[in-house]
């Protein structure tokens, strides 16, 4: 109870004080839902997350003439703040009935509130979906989640500018970082132009990176697993690789992020299959994009070329709707290939729900990306992608990690930073 207690309480730690002051009070302890009709439904970036629960929401009033769904947007920090507070005091009014949830996020907070979360095994199964997304949404046998995106890594880059470095499509084909380097030296000299972006409060390329070797900051058993981990210490060194070599263009949120693709600076995207709309939003560059998967590297035996990044559908039971928010979800996102055959056009989902690779367009070309059948890549990359325990404490342990990657990027000795750290990360995670 102590540690559900303390967890619950660092997670809280994010909350603005507006939303800290709202009502504890036992008046405050109560469920918002009045219409029984009416779901609501959280969620963030509206080329892809909101996109595909309008969709959703769409499909599911054609056969549920009387239910009313509203999906509202909300920057991911804002939910999680939000859940924290209300969750923490058990006030429900003005919560969603389902919200979406980042993978790494999901752990901590059935820990912390498993008791607020709906148990969804009577309307889905475990190996309907990869593996290594509905091993992070379980606890105690149970499942509480249901994956969305598949979250599979890749390269998306542009051809044009990777052809004047002198390189063709095969050069991009199953990457070690170490080539991925060489090819970003030649396009910054031949083009002027970054290789990608890099963002020193997000170390999301670490993230991915140690995941295509299959391990995390903690080990199976959820113990800090910071020093003497090879391949955090790999993914560290491969990412000062890409700052010495001088090919990166900083980045500090989301909009700088996307608009340095966009407006055509930077000639790679190495990062999630949901980052597609975004790319498609430059419609002046159709053709001359492609995608390719994701770099390994080649000094960690275990590096594959895949990796994920992604979150899934959780529906919160004392809301009020319980019931209403479980149909939904499985009449959609948990079953309907006609649903994610939609959203492969819209905003070329790729789902991890395995029926859905009979999907009509999960088999057809797109034109943007050269005609390239990247359902199909992204399908098998998925296969790949090695499953790990993402624990409870991820961004807990990254609040420290960001200070020890700058740390290294300044000079300091990797392994005795990374010894040094663990105690402290071990110190945090523990009280």
């Amino acid at each position: 109870m102590k540690k559900k207690r303390v967890l619950a309480l660092l997670l809280a730690s994010v909350m603005t004080l507006g939303l800290a002051a709202c009502g504890s009070s036992d008046d405050s302890k109560k469920e918002s839902k009045k219409d029984d009709n009416k779901l609501t439904i959280w969620a963030w970036d509206e080329a892809f997350n909101i996109k595909a629960a309008n969709v959703a929401a769409d499909m599911y009033k054609e056969d549920h003439s009387d239910a009313e769904i509203e999906v509202v947007t909300m920057a991911q920090d804002d939910i999680v703040a939000k859940l924290n507070t209300s969750l923490s005091s058990q006030s429900y009014d003005g919560l969603p009935d389902i919200v979406l949830i980042e993978d790494y996020r999901i752990q901590g907070y059935l820990n912390a509130y498993e008791d607020e979360f709906a148990d969804l095994s009577d309307i889905a199964k475990p190996e309907d979906f990869a593996a290594y997304k509905t091993g992070v949404n379980q606890k105690d046998g149970k499942m509480y989640g249901i994956p969305f995106d598949s979250g599979v890594a890749a390269v998306f880059y542009r051809t044009d500018y990777i052809e004047q470095a002198g390189y063709t499509k095969e050069d991009m084909q199953n990457l070690t970082w170490d080539k991925y380097i060489e090819i970003g030296k030649a396009v910054k000299e031949k083009t002027g132009k970054a290789m990608l972006t890099l963002d020193p409060s997000d170390i999301g390329q670490i993230r991915m990176m140690m995941q295509s070797a299959g391990t995390w900051y903690t080990d199976e058993d959820g113990k800090v697993n910071i020093a003497g981990n090879q391949g955090l210490k790999d993914a560290i060194n491969t990412y000062k690789k890409l700052v010495d070599a001088g090919i990166t263009e900083t980045v500090s949120d989301w909009d700088q992020f996307v608009g340095a693709f966009n407006s055509g600076d930077v000639a790679t995207v190495p990062t999630g299959c949901w980052i597609s709309p975004s790319v498609l939003g430059a419609e002046d560059q159709s053709g001359k994009w492609a995608i390719a998967p994701f770099p390994k590297m080649a000094e960690n035996a275990d590096s594959v070329n895949a990796s994920s990044i992604g979150g899934g559908w959780y529906v919160l039971k004392n809301v009020g709707n319980e019931d209403l928010a479980k149909d939904f979800l499985k009449e959609t996102f948990a079953s309907n290939v006609d649903l994610m055959n939609q959203l492969a056009t819209d905003i070329n989902l790729v789902s991890t729900l395995k029926a859905a690779s009979s999907a009509e367009n999960y088999s057809k070309g797109v034109e943007f990306y050269g005609g390239q059948e990247i359902f199909k890549d992204f399908a098998a990359w998925t296969n790949e992608v090695p499953t790990v325990n993402y624990g409870e404490n991820t961004y807990e342990i990254e609040d420290l990690m960001t200070e020890v990657v700058q740390a290294i990027l300044g000079g300091a000795d990797i392994d005795k930073t990374l010894e040094e750290y663990q105690t402290q990360i071990e110190s945090v995670v523990a009280n």
